[in-house]
């Protein structure tokens, strides 16, 4: 089965939790704080793999999960890092974020790969917190929790030449005749399901990709027939080769199929229209086809046009040679614009603020945002120093301040993520 987009969810692994731990030896009185960091979670990673040519096995992932550091241990000992999460993709995979639409990575190469969620750092051990003023300190952080996303993964295949047409023009078999693919041929609309890639080999060793893209009808770009399922894949392609029955095999009119297809182009992304264009007339073996050739020839001008049969192979060298001819001299340029990137957007003029406090009721606040978020997931309140450091650090951040601006009072509820306070 041909699967080219999915949605996942990743979490990556949380950070093991740091060792509250003290030196207690005999001849070493006050031997002091001993515990170890925790290890860091395990990222999830995408890796392109050249054997995989669909998105099947992620369709039915659904989620994928990291595994957590191990924790730290007494005498200073460190917990291991947990194994990276490994996820094999076919070359010419996207990697979206859904919540901000940006673009994660494109691994269009060989050996591209890209941490899609990093693993929550080890939280550190009482031995980390060791100072000349608390040379014994009786705390320890919990593991940071690890990156979460929701992921819109896509794949548009790599190929240099698209064949775009109208169901029955005889795509499939030009690519079964050049190539070594073997698509389904039959004489009813829409034997391809799916995209078939090939291999082309032209004069002076040059050899290119070629896609059969099934068969487009009006209205495509909307969803009918085969819908924008396909369409697109033709984003990559340095060449459009539009493939027309001239023989109206099926009664229609050679010029209106082309701009038909040309419309539903259009629909999808205008900037397709600006790609160059090869037009291959096919069937011209079929009575008839020469004259639609001289009528569609006086509305189409200044367009390359190749006439060829596919069925007998007549033509197809002249067909290959061309396309290698235009390819050479087109370079390969970038799908995506750098600002459609998330690792090219500067967030050093936006600073997020650091929390946002929600009155719920008369004497109920909602504490929120990632800062102050992740400060209470780390903190372990199982010391009265730990839950010390938490209010103080809260104080800091000016929370108390605020929360006095709002009218909070002696005994309020404060909430941060699913867990209450009392305000003092």
């Amino acid at each position: 089965m041909f699967v080219d987009e999915v949605i996942l969810k990743v979490e990556a692994g949380k950070g093991g939790d740091g060792c509250l731990a003290f030196r207690r030896e005999k001849y070493i009185p006050m031997g002091g704080p001993f515990g170890g960091n925790g290890g860091k979670g395990s990222d999830i990673k995408f890796v392109v793999d050249e054997g995989l040519h669909t998105l099947i096995d992620l369709r039915y992932m659904k989620v994928v999960k990291g595994e957590k550091g191990e924790n730290g241990s007494g005498k200073n000992q460190n917990g291991k890092n947990a194994e990276d999460v490994i996820i094999k993709v076919p070359q010419g995979t996207i990697v979206t974020d859904q919540e901000t639409g940006l673009i994660l990575a494109d691994l269009n190469g060989k050996n591209d790969e890209v941490v899609v969620a990093f693993g929550g750092r080890g939280g550190r051990g009482n031995t980390a917190f060791k100072t000349q003023s608390n040379p014994a300190p009786n705390f320890a952080e919990n593991g940071e929790p690890g990156e979460k996303r929701v992921l819109k993964v896509e794949l548009k295949l790599l190929a240099d030449v698209g064949l775009v047409g109208l169901p029955s023009v005889g795509k499939s078999t030009i690519i079964s005749k050049i190539s070594k693919a073997k698509p389904k041929i039959a004489a009813y609309h829409f034997t391809t399901l799916s995209p078939n890639l090939g291999v082309v080999k032209a004069s002076n060793n040059r050899s290119f990709v070629v896609a059969d893209l099934p068969g487009l009808i009006e209205g495509a770009s909307k969803g009918d027939g085969l819908g924008d399922r396909f369409l697109k894949h033709i984003e990559r392609t340095r060449v459009i080769a539009h493939v027309i029955d001239m023989g109206s095999f099926e009664g229609r009119d050679p010029y209106e199929d082309y701009m038909t297809i040309r419309n539903e182009l259009k629909e999808f992304d205008a900037a397709l229209l600006n790609r160059t264009e090869v037009i291959i007339a096919n069937k011209m073996d079929i009575d008839g086809a020469e004259e639609n050739l001289k009528e569609f020839k006086k509305k189409v001008k200044n367009k390359d046009i190749f006439t060829v049969s596919a069925l007998d192979g007549d033509g197809l060298t002249e067909v290959i040679n061309h396309l290698a001819d235009i390819l050479d001299t087109i370079p390969e340029t970038p799908l995506y614009e750098d600002e459609k990137f998330e690792s090219y957007v500067l967030y050093k003029f936006k600073k997020d603020e650091p929390y946002t406090i929600t009155r719920v009721d008369d004497h109920t606040f909602q504490i929120s945002g990632h800062d102050v978020e992740k400060l209470f997931e780390m903190t372990r309140f199982n010391t009265e120093e730990a839950t010390v450091r938490f209010a103080n650090k809260l104080r800091k951040m000016g929370i108390d301040d605020k929360l006095i601006e709002m009218g909070a009072q002696e005994g309020d509820i404060v909430r941060i993520l699913d867990f209450e306070f009392e305000f003092k």
